[in-house]
């Protein structure tokens, strides 16, 4: 791996390790983001870099043995979105190139329990610009919609979780429901 990279990785399990609250495993895993970014970013490869004509991509840079934290590339092409989701865990986001755009939801009932009956409605929207760090907790779930719109050119994201990211939910506002997925991710080639 790359000297900024194991760097960053040894910081964020660091944390892990001393601090079991998600708010303030975030707050200090914000600014070893913040200098990776900034760093020469060499650690990105080419399979890091995969894009996908059909939806965003996510490329694996790390995922730890034991699934406390996993590393992913996201690289967005112009109109790519995700769905409306949850992670189920904590995260740092943080951007490499490009513009990506975070449009909110609010669960207007508090707490979802169930995965039926739920109401959803809009919140608001966040801009993240090259070098921008953002982050996010669970409880309440953190419900949102990522992608970069058709006027922009493509995104390339950071996206550290505290779990292994193979799952997460997936929300229908207009039925009022979610569904929990699989994915899928690219194995480190």
């Amino acid at each position: 791996m790359d000297q900024a990279l194991d760097r960053f990785i040894a910081g964020a399990q660091a944390v892990i390790e001393a601090h079991e609250e998600a708010a303030e495993r975030v707050t200090l895993i914000a600014p070893l983001m913040r200098r990776l970014l900034e760093s020469d970013k060499s650690f990105l490869k080419p399979h890091h870099l995969r894009s996908n004509p059909e939806h965003y991509e996510r490329n694996a840079i790390h995922i730890s043995d034991n699934g406390d934290l996993s590393l992913y590339a996201l690289v967005w092409l112009p109109g790519q979105w995700t769905p409306v989701h949850d992670h189920g865990c904590w995260g740092v986001v943080g951007i490499v190139e490009g513009l990506l755009e975070e449009r909110a939801f609010i669960a207007t009932d508090g707490e979802i329990t169930s995965h039926d009956g739920i109401e959803l409605r809009r919140g608001g929207v966040i801009l993240l610009n090259p070098g921008s760090v953002t982050s996010f907790v669970p409880n309440p779930d953190h419900i949102h919609m990522t992608g970069v719109s058709e006027e922009c050119t493509g995104c390339v994201s950071l996206h550290l979780y505290g779990r292994n990211m193979n799952s997460f939910h997936v929300y229908d506002v207009a039925a009022g429901t979610r569904r929990l997925i699989d994915v899928p991710h690219q194995e480190n080639r």
